[in-house]
């Protein structure tokens, strides 16, 4: 079994930072090798991907391109989210994600809101 476990949501003003953690547990094997991602979902949409992270590469949502920062602590087998410039459309439950074997485990989300 793998469990997923975020923090750091919060309310947060236009312009301002927060940073998200997951942090990783059980059957994960190297976590380094494991492909990570952020997802998000706001009220009366799709999920969608904000941030990936592999051992090739770190992509991002056009989106949130400038202003998020995908990071992993191998040795705590945390990754992170660091989102500055924060805007309302940025409001959505975030997920964390990872691939393990295969298999996509997700994080119980954590809840984003910007306020104007």
């Amino acid at each position: 079994q793998v469990q997923l476990v975020e923090s750091g949501g919060g309310l947060v003003q236009a312009g301002g930072s927060l940073r998200l953690s997951c942090a990783a547990s059980g059957s994960i094997g190297i976590f380094n090798l494991n492909p990570m991602g952020w997802y998000r979902q706001a009220p009366g949409k799709q999920r969608e991907l904000v941030a990936a992270s592999t051992i090739f590469s770190i992509n991002y949502a056009d989106s949130v391109k400038g202003r998020f920062t995908i990071s992993r602590d191998n040795a705590k087998n945390t990754v992170y989210l660091q989102m500055n410039g924060l805007k309302r459309e940025d409001t959505a439950v975030y997920y964390c994600q990872i691939l393990v074997r295969g298999n996509n485990y997700w994080g119980q989300g954590t809840q984003v809101t910007v306020s104007s």
